[in-house]
């Protein structure tokens, strides 16, 4: 069977197992997963041993390569499920702790009120829109809707408009930060799938997320001129007020600025003084380093690990809960955030599996012999319609960029990139943000919260994650053409 009508067959699954029959992620995935494996000709299986053989000059031996061949689609599947759940699963259940202690010691208000402070009223957007996304690096967005969204519509009875600009600017830092910038899910599954350096992926995303955050404001104020949503009473239904969730940001005094922000900063702080070290290091002629540098260089490898990193601020953001308003189990806080960030894992991991399965069947070789001399900055575009399509149709941004991934990480290789990996990581980021509609979750939860009807949403929300996406695609290519890191 040709690879294209696999991947169709694939994709069809996906969309209609979510779509319609309304089953979870997961579910989607892993069957989609499992369905290429078992379509997979032998053949695709010894082309892709034999390449595996070539490329890794002796890794792989003739019975290894032979084993992989004989063995069967659920074999293949279940291990790459388990290998990829080994690179992100400790990275997501530590995020998941870590914005779950923000959120309920009180120290994500801490961050948001300074942010107000800074900037004051008249540009509170610029507030919102950077307190959503230092939030939504460690949490996840439609948490970081929640938290922020009263503050919102307390900003809009103060100043008597511009409702609209304020919930924008909210979906322009959190969303952009959830799809560009690890440890969050997305990411954090692109990066692992095209082999990127979790500090690269980080630096690339940030730098993206800050420029196109910018544009995505002008947008913000544009639609905001245009449609005006008045402030409905709020629906919030009554047990969801008081199911124990975390304080509003008026209720709580909070830890002091810097601590909040630490376990925020640290894992970067942590993972980058790795990088430098490293890079300084390798300065040195072989064998010419201080021999002090062995012993200290233990220390800062084991302190740079992405998973140490954010174990330490895990730690630190338990620390935290000594802040807290309500005095809470904290062995059932942590457990409800572990709860959820195993589904995610669950997701990713599934996505991560069902990407292999289509590596192993051929469709990068499939890709480029399609594209023929399209790598180049043409690739970039390229990956963020085929993202932005799975979108679109779908309605999550982490399956799609996960799905995408899976096609496109043939070309993630220095020999055939004329820049960094990571802007084809940051392509896909940006086409994971169009085209926000009724098949997307966060849709709802921003019209439910926020008190707009369905029209009104997609007069807003719509056209702004159609900004943030070509924002975001724009400054990922001019990064590409004008400094493009390769190696």
């Amino acid at each position: 069977m040709s690879i294209w009508w696999i991947v169709a067959i694939a994709v069809a699954v996906v969309l209609i197992s979510i779509l319609w029959l309304r089953l979870h992620a997961f579910l989607a995935l892993a069957m989609a997963g499992f369905l290429v494996a078992v379509l997979t000709p032998d053949a695709a299986l010894v082309d892709y041993a034999d390449l595996q053989m070539e490329k890794s000059k002796g890794a792989w031996t003739q019975q290894e390569a032979a084993s992989f061949v004989s063995s069967s689609g659920a074999q293949r599947l279940a291990q790459s499920f388990g290998e990829y759940a080994g690179k992100i699963g400790i990275l997501i259940a530590l995020a998941s702790v870590v914005g779950s202690c923000l959120m309920h010691s009180g120290a994500a208000a801490v961050i948001i009120r300074r942010m107000l402070a800074i900037v004051g009223e008249a540009r509170a957007s610029y507030a919102l829109a950077g307190s959503s996304f230092l939030l939504g690096i460690p949490v996840f967005f439609d948490t970081v809707f929640y938290l922020m969204v009263p503050l919102a519509k307390s900003l809009r009875r103060q100043v008597g408009k511009d409702y609209v600009l304020y919930i924008l600017a909210i979906l322009a830092g959190g969303s952009l930060a959830h799809s560009l910038v690890p440890p969050t899910p997305g990411p954090l599954a692109v990066a692992a799938e095209l082999h990127i350096e979790i500090f690269d992926m980080m630096v690339g995303g940030l730098a993206i997320c800050c420029c196109s955050s910018v544009l995505s404001l002008s947008a913000a104020a544009v639609i905001n001129r245009f449609v005006d949503v008045p402030l409905r009473d709020d629906e919030t239904p009554a047990d969801e007020k008081s199911a124990g969730g975390p304080p509003s940001i008026d209720e709580v005094e909070g830890p002091p600025f810097w601590l909040a922000l630490l376990p925020i900063a640290l894992p970067v702080l942590l993972i980058a003084g790795g990088t430098a070290w490293n890079m300084w290091i390798g300065s040195f002629d072989s064998g010419a380093a201080p021999a002090w540098t062995d012993s200290l260089g233990r220390i800062v490898k084991l302190a740079s690990d992405k998973n140490v990193a954010l174990g330490i601020a895990a730690a630190m953001a338990m620390g935290l809960l000594r802040w807290a308003p309500v005095a809470s189990d904290r062995n059932q806080l942590i457990g409800k955030a572990l709860a959820s960030g195993g589904v995610i894992i669950l997701i990713t991991s599934a996505g991560g599996a069902f990407g292999t399965m289509l590596r192993y069947a051929g469709i990068a070789e499939a890709v480029a012999e399609m594209t023929g001399s399209l790598p180049g900055l043409m690739l970039l575009p390229l990956a963020f319609l085929v993202t932005a399509s799975i979108r679109t149709l779908q309605g999550s941004a982490t399956v799609a960029m996960i799905t995408a991934a899976g096609v496109l990480q043939g070309f993630a290789n220095p020999e055939i990139l004329p820049y960094h990996p990571v802007y084809l990581a940051t392509a896909i980021g940006a086409g994971s943000k169009p085209i926000m509609w009724m098949a997307d979750s966060g849709f709802w939860v921003i019209c439910k919260m926020s008190g707009m009807t369905e029209s009104e949403g997609l007069r807003t929300l719509a056209p702004m994650s159609i900004a943030m996406g070509i924002s975001a695609l724009i400054f990922t290519v001019l990064g590409a053409w004008l400094l493009p890191m390769n190696h």
